[in-house]
């Protein structure tokens, strides 16, 4: 799965420890999901989602391999 979430954070201005805080969840799992090495739960994505007011398909993208 390809994401969006960095470039999105940037547009934000936003660190990813603020927005850990925002969601509620720690530093390290936004590190993790902008590397590619963790794919959040629905509830994750929803509160991203509504967090940058933009659909979740404007976050994560499937690729060939999905």
């Amino acid at each position: 799965m390809k994401n969006r979430l960095k470039i999105e954070r940037a547009i934000l201005d936003i660190t990813q420890d603020e927005l850990a805080q925002r969601i509620g969840v720690s530093r390290q799992t936004i590190n993790s999901i902008e590397k590619n090495r963790y794919v959040p739960s629905t509830v994750l994505a929803l509160k991203l989602s509504r967090l940058f007011n933009k659909p979740v398909n404007d976050f994560f993208e499937l690729d060939e391999n999905d």
